[in-house]
Formats: structure tokens, sequence, C-alpha cells
């Protein structure tokens, strides 16, 4: 048995706070690790101790195993958890916390390095007999051979980094011409993500479930399965909505690929959690895809069903104890549903966010739970992924849990950032999600129209809501009598606003008639008007009446930016009725950063001339690269920044003069 007292948590955001809960549950001590950009992070909140562990970007703190170590020490923690993600699959760090002497609350450094490559997990598994893809998985890498290869397999074929994930290093090829500059792009990709451009190829099995089984073995070499979970929908290899039990998956193909998934735990020595991944066609032939090494995402879901707390049981097996339950005594029960609240535009390419977390409410409801790691005030860091929260819901049958799960998605609010919701919620409600009938294939063939995923400017109402809180948050800024926010000493004249979103400019009119119960605003907007009847309204929500229907509308102001929760999530709105105007083609000169990052490079020079389009600063936010053009042809006027450089988003980074013919 090992000795745990401590538990150090290697990660941050909602898993470590997940992780955090249980640990003290159990009655453990827990240590958090931060980073510069974490300070103040609920997860450092909700530990016992916390150590800083440096800087925010990843690479000089949380995938920094010698620091991470230095904290256990400095706190005394006997135990490291890895969560998800970081450093939770990697091999080095394992056998660095066994040659500590920190317990590793995961699996032994060989079944994580085995796991690890695809080419050696599958040669494991086909020894296994673990039904595989037939494919190539063999030590020769030559370029030659591959396409030898790929002849032999058959087309569609899928090229495949050995020691990718998340779809990086990987390309459908469904022709002979496409195969070898597949090859060397995904190769290209897999050396600059993975560091090793080892690859694999497997025959392309076409619109398949994405189906895993959770595994769990302990000390002792018990090995059992706790159902499977139903990942199909996917956006780019990405998950989005992960179900349990699957809505395909019938008693009899659920034990074969349980018994499957121990044969792969028990071919590699496993101990703790680990998840199976399969592909299965529509006549329930499945194939090992890959096997996660750690604790999934969507763990919830299988928590949910099966009544067990994963987290307790991972503590309970690396403190050397049995498995608390048998697979005979394993019983699952409902539907549970999971979602991943992402801070992203889903109307812009799913660019990712930042910004600051001005309003974070979740609904209080039956069967729901969310596991986040947000609290209001925090900025959301260009630093780190985008994930805010996991929202989930649990059932007695499958349409409840999707019920309940739609409306909680509905209800949970998250003002300040840009975010997924609408995205999320238009899927639980599609009728072929509803049916049950969504394979990987699902948002490229029935969802690529929604309006969730559109770039579409704001609904009438929202503008007219928008110019209401606008009258009204002046009036209580202004008034030395709230309660005369609509008087005038005149006859009644309309109030004319210019609003700015997403740098489009909207021009409204609206009239206001408080001879009536309640205060009643018309606001008109190319020649459409919508008129609301303003039963309460405080500086947190508008209630109000609309065409008979009483409705009620969050909304925060920070500064004079109005946020408020919209057709599409989070819409922030700007005042500039009394900006000077520009004509609709022209450009202000102004380069704003799109959102916090790091300036990577400055492709220009003060008193430059430069041209409308033209890129002028990169800045790199959330793992990717942003081109920040010129709006206007002109001259460089001035530069505030330089490449190393922290921004944050709308900093003015440069502006450029406009030429007299602009």
């Amino acid at each position: 048995m090992n000795s745990i007292h401590k538990i150090l948590i290697a990660n941050r955001g909602e898993i470590a706070v997940r992780v955090i809960r249980t640990a003290k549950q159990l009655g453990y001590r827990t240590v958090a690790v931060y980073s510069d950009a974490d300070a103040d992070a609920l997860h450092v909140q909700a530990a016992d101790q916390a150590v800083h562990i440096g800087p925010s970007p990843v690479g000089e703190s949380y995938l920094q195993a010698d620091k991470l170590l230095d904290a256990a020490k400095r706190s005394q923690a006997d135990a490291i958890h890895p969560g998800y993600g970081f450093l939770s699959e990697n091999a080095d760090f394992a056998r660095a916390c066994e040659a500590a002497g920190i317990t590793f609350i995961g699996p032994k450094a060989d079944a994580i390095e085995l796991m690890g490559s695809k080419r050696l997990s599958k040669v494991a598994m086909i020894e296994a007999d673990v039904p595989c893809i037939p494919g190539y998985q063999d030590s020769d890498q030559r370029l030659e051979r591959l396409l030898e290869e790929a002849q032999r397999i058959g087309f569609p074929l899928m090229v495949k980094a050995s020691s990718g994930g998340g779809g990086r290093g990987m390309r459908l090829v469904f022709e002979q011409r496409e195969l070898e500059a597949s090859i060397k792009t995904a190769r290209s990709e897999a050396a600059s993500a993975f560091g090793s451009d080892e690859m694999i190829l497997e025959r392309a099995v076409i619109e398949p479930r994405h189906i895993e089984i959770q595994v769990f073995a302990d000390q002792q070499g018990n090995c059992v399965y706790l159902g499977e979970r139903d990942c199909s929908i996917q956006r780019r290899h990405q998950k989005v909505v992960e179900e349990a039990p699957s809505p395909f998956v019938d008693e009899a193909l659920r034990r074969r690929m349980g018994e499957a998934a121990v044969n792969a735990a028990k071919a590699c020595h496993y101990q703790g959690a680990g998840t199976v991944e399969f592909l299965v066609d529509h006549q329930g032939n499945f194939y090992f895809l890959e096997m996660n090494t750690r604790l999934q995402v969507e763990h919830p879901v299988t928590e949910l069903i099966t009544g067990q707390d994963l987290v307790a049981w991972q503590i309970r097996v690396a403190a050397g104890e049995p498995l608390p339950l048998t697979q005979e005594q394993i019983q699952l029960q409902g539907h549970a549903m999971e979602v991943r609240l992402y801070a992203e535009d889903p109307r812009n390419n799913f660019m990712p966010q930042t910004g600051d977390v001005l309003r974070w409410e979740l609904p209080q409801s039956e069967g729901v739970r969310i596991d986040h790691g947000i609290r209001e005030g925090q900025p959301v860091s260009p630093h780190y992924d985008p994930l805010l929260a996991k929202i989930i819901a649990y059932g007695s049958n499958r349409e409840e849990a999707r019920r309940r799960l739609a409306c909680a998605v509905e209800d949970t609010l998250l003002l300040g950032v840009n975010n997924n919701q609408r995205f999320l919620a238009n899927i639980l409600r599609h009728p072929v999600f509803t049916e049950g009938q969504a394979t990987t294939a699902f948002i490229e063939q029935h969802f690529e129209a929604d309006p969730s995923i559109q770039a579409a400017p704001p609904s009438e109402r929202t503008l007219g809501l928008a110019a209401l809180l606008m009258y009204t948050h002046q009036g209580r800024n202004s008034a030395h009598n709230p309660d005369l926010l609509s008087w005038r000493n005149c006859a009644p004249a309309p109030w004319h606003y210019r609003l700015e979103h997403e740098g489009e400019i909207y021009q409204l009119q609206l009239s206001v008639d408080s001879h009536g119960r309640y205060p009643s605003y018309q606001v008109t907007h190319a020649d459409q008007s919508h008129r609301f009847e303003v039963l309460r309204i405080d500086s947190r929500e508008c209630v109000y009446l609309e065409n008979g229907v009483r409705e009620t509308i969050a909304y925060h102001f920070d500064a004079d930016t109005l946020h408020l929760n919209s057709e599409f999530g989070n819409a922030a709105f700007s005042n500039v009725t009394h900006a000077p105007k520009e004509s609709k083609d022209s450009g202000s000169g102004r380069v704003l950063a799109s959102m916090d990052g790091v300036i990577v490079d400055v492709l220009v020079q003060l008193g430059d001339e430069v041209s409308k389009g033209q890129t002028l600063v990169i800045l790199e936010a959330m793992k990717m690269e942003h081109q920040l053009k010129a709006d206007v042809d002109g001259v460089v006027e001035s530069l505030s920044i330089q490449a190393g450089d922290q921004v944050k988003i709308r900093q003015l980074l440069a502006s450029v003069t406009a030429s007299a013919t602009d």
C-alpha cells in the first residue's frame, strides 16, 4: 500500500477544481499550482495550499516537470494527480515522480509510453486480438514504403501521426494523386506538434460512430469496464457532445467492446483509469482507435450512470487498494450527456476568445451538474485551452437527459466573453441528434447551415433591447432622480443612437411613452420597429413585455460597453452616438489587438507607407497566430508595441493616418 496524505494537482481550470473536490471529500490535503496568469484562479482558491510555478506560457509553467516536482517537495505533497492534458500522458514525468518517491495517480510509465504511440499500440493490440482497422503500422517509414502500403490498403485512407491527437497530423485521402502531398504535410505537422514524424496508414471508416470504453485496473491485476460513451459529434476531430450509454450500442455489442477494452488494458499491464476508443461502423463492427492513459474530459457522464466517483477510484488504486466493484457489480442506470462550453466564436470559424468574465451564473436544475474553473471578474487568458466549463445532465432516459441539458445550456449565463453556447444548444435540439442518429459526419452533413455558425448581424429585437438598455443606463448615471428617466420638459421627441457591434455601426431611433402603467419604448432600425413595455429593470436584468409575452434579458455594463445575452450568446455594444462619423467605406486607421496575447512580429516601422489589407502585426493567442491588418491606405503614425510584448484585447497597437484619397 502506498501511503498518501497530500495530493498536488499538476493542472489548472475545471479539472483541477474537480480533483480537489474529491480529494478533500476523501480526507486528503490538496496543493494547487499556478502560473502568473492563474494567481487568483478558482483552483488556487479551492486548494489548501498553492505554489507558484512560473510565467503564464505553459512551456514555462505547467509543462515544467522540475517545477512541479519542486512544488510537491516544498509543500510536502506525496502524490501528484496530473488531470488531463499537460503532462498527464507524459511517461518521463511519471518516471520522474516515481524516482522522487512521489505517487503518480495514473498508470505506469511503460503503459503511457506504449499507448502514446499509435503505431506501437496498434501492434500490441493486434497481438492481444483486439479488433483493429486494416492498415500499415510497421517501423519502415520510407515514403516509398508508405506509398506502396497505401495501394495495398486502398482508398479512402487515413494518414495519421503515430504520436498525434486532436486531429493534428491527420489527413483523409480519397485518391492516389492526393496521397504523397498528404503524407508530407501530415509529417511536417506531426514533427512540429509532437516532435515525431512517424506515421501510420489505416483504411478510412466512413461515417462511423466514435465510441469509447471506460476501463479501470488495480495493482492486484483486476480490470473492469464501466460502460461506453458515445462521442460521435465532433468538429475537426474535437469532441462536442458526449453521452452514456450510446443510443447505438446494445447489450451484446457493449459486452464485446468492453471485453476487448479490458484485453487492451491487460496487454499493457495497465493500472488506474483509462479509455479505449473505437470506431464502429453501421453494421456494428468495431475497431481499436487509441487508448488514452488518463481521466477523460467526459468522465462525468460515466460517473452519473454508474453512481461512481472515478477520481476517488483513481486515488484508491494509486494508494494500492483493490477496485471498489467487480464487473458483475457495475450497473448502468439512466442516461447522461455532456457538452463543453468554450470561449470561442462559432460565427468566426470558432476563433478562440479572450476577455473578462463579467457575469457567470449557473442553472440550479434537477439532474444538472456543471464542472468549471472560472469565477466572475476572472480574465480568460490567451495562454491556455479555451475550455471554460462542462455542462452535464442526467435523466431516467435519453430524451429526459437531452431536454435537461438543452435547457441547462440555454440557462447558463456567461457575459464578457464570446462563447459557443448557442452552437451547443442548437445541436442538442437538432432532430438528427434528438433521434440518436448522429455519426462523426453530423456537423458536415446536417449542421453547416445552422445560424449559430453563420456570420450575421444582431436581430432587430437585440438591437432594440441594446438601445433601450443604453437609454436607461444613461438615465441612471445622469438623472438626479432615477424615476424621471423618461421625463422631458418638452413634447416627446425620439432619441437617436449609433451603436457599434463587431465593427458595424447601427443607427436606431428610440421613442418613450411613459403614460401607461409601465414605460413603453419603441425602437426603430431600418424601417423595422419593436415595442417593449418594461416591467422591471435593475443593473443586472430587464423584465419586459413584447407582443404580450413576458421576457427577461440579462446584461452587464463594463464602463460604457454593454454586454447582453443575445440570440448567439454574449453580444457587446458600444455607444458611438457622439463619436465622429466615418464614411461607410473608410476605416479608422486604428489597429487593435483582437484578443489578449503576445506580439510575435511587427512588420512595419514608423513612417512606412502601407496599403489597406496589409498585415502590420502578428499576434499569438490560444496557440494560434492572428494577422492584424491596416483598414486604410496611409502612413504608420504610431507604433506602441514590439515583438514579445503582452497585450490586452482591444489595446491600440498602431495607427495609420489615411492618405488624402482614402
